[in-house]
């Protein structure tokens, strides 16, 4: 691999798998374990390129599909590229965009040649490949890119999730054999939905095949938690120790102290910046919804503990103001928090595994941080991929 993009293990901590690392990117250093901020159309809601590298963000996700379909290639490829498009000049992954043509396109077919599926936008018809999803994707010059693979439901059967993960490992290879760039780290994806058996032929069918890293694909899509971290478990041992692990679509700050744990890397979701705008706040504690009246006259900050724009400056009641009146600020204020919040975690995280208190750090974070009901975070997962459909 091409040295201006590569992976560097720093530390293990003894008593759990938390790793410890430094990924080296055209366009900077990135510590590891590390956070993306989903800015799937090429900005992260409501906030700046200044703002989300003030928060201190060092990498962000952008979404291959969203961006074909607008601007389209050209146009980004004209303007010099995604990172001087979007004013950011820090790393940059994107997703191939596969999740969300199976869960926003309309008629979507898949064969072993790629996938043909309507646009969500103005219903046109358009076909991918993996060679076409890499010439995407090259052409947007980030620098990680993701393979193309088929996701399939959690409560698939056995065959179907079986026929999905190896159309997924054909098509990683035909990613790989279809690059032209070398300044671009290319990661393959982990299929196998719960089924130990497929998460280990996928983990270590992919593992020989030399990629930069390795993604695990195919959770968070409304299975219970408690499954979610034994297919990490399952698959995170078998996957090569001196590549990153990248765990797709994960976000809240207790699942991700649980996955470091079991050593992985890299995070991305759109959860902190989701529910920032539906009104929820992180706190040191818990996640709570600043719509309640019972912060209407609260003069201290959301989270005394934070030392984040909005928690120095504004106090409880006038954000709850802000929401009752849906002023745009809002929206903003609660994104600059929430993003503070998985960062300062991040960092946090990385100087325990550092230093070797990871474990104990765990332990007290998991025993005083309550978690979302289990039932109202899958109702609300599904509410959540309903309305997207039903608006986009």
């Amino acid at each position: 691999m091409n040295q201006s993009n590569s992976f560097h293990l720093i530390q293990t901590c003894p008593d759990t798998k938390a790793r410890a690392g430094e990924l080296q990117t055209p366009h900077g250093r990135v510590p590891t374990p590390v956070f993306l901020p989903v800015g799937s159309q090429g900005t992260v809601k409501t906030l700046t390129p200044v703002e989300v590298k003030d928060i201190g963000m060092a990498m962000v996700l952008a979404n291959a599909y969203h961006l074909y379909l607008r601007p389209g290639m050209a146009v980004i490829e004209k303007m010099g590229g995604l990172h001087k498009f979007m004013g950011w000049d820090r790393a940059i992954l994107t997703d191939s965009g596969d999740y969300q043509i199976f869960s926003l396109a309309r008629l979507c077919q898949v064969s072993d040649d790629g996938i043909v599926f309507r646009s969500h936008i103005d219903g046109s018809q358009h076909f991918v490949t993996p060679e076409s999803i890499i010439q995407f994707q090259e052409g947007l010059g980030a620098d990680i890119i993701m393979v193309l693979d088929e996701c399939p439901a959690y409560d698939d059967s056995f065959e179907k999730v079986q026929a999905a993960m190896t159309r997924t490992h054909q098509w990683a290879e035909r990613c790989q054999k279809s690059r032209t760039r070398n300044d671009q780290a290319l990661y393959a994806i982990v299929q196998g939905g719960v089924f130990p058996q497929l998460r280990h032929q996928s983990a270590e069918y992919l593992g020989s095949l030399g990629f930069s890293g390795y993604a695990i694909g195919g959770l968070s899509i409304g299975e219970p938690k408690k499954l979610t971290l034994a297919v990490i478990e399952e698959t995170v041992p078998l996957l090569p120790e001196k590549q990153p692990r990248y765990l797709m679509g994960v976000g809240s700050p207790r699942d991700i102290v649980e996955a470091v744990a079991r050593g992985c890397d890299i995070f991305d979701s759109a959860l902190p910046t989701r529910i920032a705008r539906n009104g929820a706040f992180f706190t040191h504690l818990e996640r709570i919804s600043i719509r309640n009246a019972v912060y209407s006259q609260m003069e201290q900050p959301v989270d005394p503990d934070c030392d984040c724009y909005t928690c120095r400056t504004f106090s409880a009641a006038y954000l709850h103001h802000l929401f009752s009146c849906e002023e745009l600020l809002a929206y903003r204020l609660a994104t600059i928090h929430n993003l503070s919040f998985i960062s300062n975690l991040m960092s946090k995280i990385r100087s325990a595994i550092l230093n070797g208190t990871f474990g104990s750090f765990k332990d007290n974070f998991l025993a005083s941080y309550k978690s979302t009901d289990e039932q109202i975070r899958l109702d609300q997962k599904q509410k959540w991929l309903k309305s997207r459909r039903l608006r986009e």
